[in-house]
């Protein structure tokens, strides 16, 4: 199996275990008896989990390879997803969620690591195919779970065989994943040797990544209830703008290798930038559901290309001369935007309590404006590493 079809499966993977168990929340919320907000702080779990594996995840692949750490961070995130459908009371679910957090955010950074060495052996951008590949596979987990609810499946039933099929997928597809013997001969390109923490490039890759976060999550998590409350439609019309943003999403995301080769990383992140706040704010602004729904696919286009994007860049940014590294640069730049989708949707939510709906994704506008400069910036600092290297030579 050709290295890059193997890629594509994990990250399908990794969207099939979210879409599993995150369409399963009443269910799960009803099997443990927990209000919504102590369900709630369950849910932190998962998000917790995410963000400490995320930080650590780096020297963890450097050593191990990618390929181990995608092969058991996969096989973790399966057993727990066993673990959430059994869980009996709220400590145990939220326990269950901790460890499928951590799971996946080991699994996030390593896939990604993978998907650069595929990139680094094409000699060309595959890294949007790849987060499609995520895009679809959260698509597949949710409908599946529609279709396990409609049968009257308990989560139990139903995330066992989630896990069963994504162990069996698992190991047709984990020896063609790249990543298996790290070896680090030669000396560094571009100083990748000093802490990700020093260079300001990864910050700058890590704020377009956060940025897209909150956007992003400010669309997935509020845009119903922005349809709903103040354009009136009803809860199933509402929903089809979640849809049209994940699926437009998606999409693009496919042509994402054609637009880089053709207009270049820094310009696909400033035209998306610019589309995906023009859409927020028609989304927020305009009075009218059709504009809503136009404003949110355009959202899901412009935001498509970000996060693979920031993290692309991140491990090109960590490239040694040997053609290996990398694995520290994307753990930093994936830790720092998982607060994004840990804290976004809270602030948006805070604003719309406040002010409203249409002021809560004025506010996304800004954020998702704000990867241009920010994209433009981290270009520029790259450049200045570069001319700092071959003068120390």
């Amino acid at each position: 199996m050709p290295d890059r079809t193997a890629v594509f499966t994990v990250f399908a993977l990794n969207g099939l275990a979210l879409g599993s168990w995150a369409s399963r929340t009443p269910a799960l919320s009803a099997q443990v008896h927990a209000s919504p907000g102590v369900f709630g702080l369950a849910l932190l779990g998962a998000s917790a989990g995410m963000l400490a594996a995320a930080s650590v995840s780096g020297r963890l692949i450097e050593r191990a390879g990618a390929r181990a750490v995608v092969a058991g961070s996969t096989a973790l995130a399966a057993g727990s997803l066993v673990l959430i459908g059994f869980a009996p009371t709220v400590p145990l679910l939220a326990g269950a969620l901790l460890v499928i957090g951590a799971s996946v955010g080991m699994l996030d950074v390593a896939m990604n690591v993978a998907g650069v060495a595929v990139e680094r052996r094409l000699g060309k951008p595959v890294m949007s195919v790849f987060h499609a590949g995520f895009s679809f596979g959260a698509l597949a987990g949710s409908l599946a779970a529609g279709l396990a609810a409609g049968h009257g499946w308990s989560p139990a039933r139903h995330l066992t065989v989630a896990a069963v099929v994504a162990i069996a997928i698992l190991l047709l597809v984990v020896r063609a994943v790249p990543g298996s013997c790290p070896e680090h001969a030669e000396a560094p390109v571009v100083t990748p040797s000093r802490p990700p923490i020093r260079r300001p490039v990864l910050w700058l890759l890590a704020a377009v990544a956060l940025c897209s976060a909150i956007a992003e999550g400010a669309s997935s998590d509020w845009a119903a209830l922005l349809m709903t409350v103040e354009r009136g439609v009803g809860q199933g019309a509402a929903a089809l703008a979640f849809a049209g943003f994940q699926l437009v999403m998606a999409l693009a995301r496919l042509a994402g290798p054609w637009a880089q080769r053709r207009f270049g990383p820094t310009r696909c992140l400033a035209a998306g930038a610019t589309l995906a706040a023009a859409g927020l704010l028609a989304a927020a602004a305009i009075p009218v559901a059709a504009a809503g729904y136009l404003g949110f696919a355009l959202a899901g286009a412009g935001l498509a290309a970000s996060f693979p994007l920031a993290l692309s860049l991140a491990g090109d940014a960590g490239k040694r001369g040997d053609g290996t590294g990398g694995e520290r640069e994307i753990g930093f730049v994936t830790a720092i935007a998982y607060t994004g989708f840990l804290g976004g949707p809270p602030i948006v939510g805070g604003i719309a309590q406040v002010a409203g709906y249409s002021v809560a994704f004025g506010f996304a506008a800004l954020v998702a404006a704000l990867i241009l400069p920010a994209a433009v910036a981290a270009r520029r600092s790259r450049q200045r590493e570069e001319a700092d290297a071959m003068i120390g030579r």
